[in-house]
C-alpha cells in the first residue's frame, strides 16, 4: 500500500478501502467465503447453534504471550467452547484509529490467522472503521462466533458438593497484561496463556460426558 498509516479515507468506502482489504486483510484471513466479498457469508450449520459475541479494547495491544488479535479470536473461541459447542465460524469487525500503522495492523491479523488456524475455525465476514485520532486507543476489535453444540452445558446444572477442577494457574493473563501496560517487569515464566481450548474441552466432554456440568 502506498500510505502506511490508516487513514479516514480506509474507512470510507471506496478505493482505499478496497486496498486495504485487497492487500492486508484478505491475505491475512482469505478463504472461499471471504474471497467472495460478499455483504454476509451463506454458512451450514446442520443442529444446535451456539452463538457468541465480544469486543475487545486491551491496552498494550502488544503483551507477552500474545497481543489483541490472537486475544479476539481466542476470547470467542472459548466462549463457544464454554457452551459445549465446536467452534465453527467467527466474524471479525476492525475499529481503526487514523494513524495506526498498517505493519501494526498485519502483525495482528497475522496473530488472528494463526490462533483461528489452531483452533480450526474460519473467519469468515467482517467489517472495518477507521475513526479520527484520538477517538480510539489505535485498534478495537468486535467478534461474533458460530458453533455446533456437541452437549450443552449451563449454570443452572451446577449443584452442591461437585468439584471444581482448574486447567491452570489463575490470573497469569490479566497480571500480564497489567504489568506490560504499567511498565512494570515480571519473572518471564508468567505470561498471558490465552489459547483456544476447544480442543482441550472437546477431549473433556469426550471423557467425562455428563460428568461435566459447566465450563468457564
Amino acid at each position: 500500500m502506498e500510505n502506511e498509516k490508516i487513514t479516514l479515507a480506509h474507512g470510507a468506502g471506496g478505493s482505499l478501502s478496497q486496498a486495504l482489504m485487497e492487500s492486508v486483510i484478505l491475505p491475512a484471513f482469505g478463504n472461499e467465503f471471504l474471497q467472495k466479498m460478499h455483504d454476509g457469508a451463506a454458512l451450514d450449520l446442520g443442529g444446535k447453534t451456539a452463538f457468541t459475541t465480544d469486543s475487545f479494547v486491551v491496552a498494550p495491544r502488544f503483551f507477552p504471550g500474545g497481543d489483541i488479535g490472537k486475544l479476539a479470536v481466542c476470547g470467542t473461541v472459548n466462549d463457544l467452547a464454554m457452551t459445549g459447542a465446536v467452534p465453527r465460524y467467527i466474524s471479525c469487525a476492525l475499529i481503526l484509529e487514523e494513524g495506526l500503522p498498517i505493519e501494526e495492523l498485519r502483525r495482528i491479523l497475522h496473530s488472528m490467522k494463526e490462533a483461528a488456524a489452531e483452533a480450526k475455525v474460519a473467519i469468515v465476514t467482517g467489517d472495518t472503521k477507521v475513526v479520527g485520532k484520538g477517538a480510539a486507543d489505535g485498534i478495537y476489535i468486535n467478534t461474533a462466533g458460530l458453533g455446533e453444540i456437541e452437549r450443552a452445558m449451563e449454570p443452572q446444572k451446577v449443584k452442591a458438593g461437585m468439584d471444581v477442577i482448574l486447567s491452570g494457574t489463575l490470573g497469569d493473563h490479566a497480571a500480564t497484561v497489567m504489568a506490560a501496560r504499567h511498565g512494570l517487569t515480571l519473572p518471564p515464566e508468567i505470561q498471558s496463556d490465552c489459547a483456544p481450548l476447544c480442543h482441550l474441552t472437546a477431549a473433556m466432554i469426550a471423557a467425562a460426558g455428563d460428568g461435566i456440568a459447566v465450563l468457564r
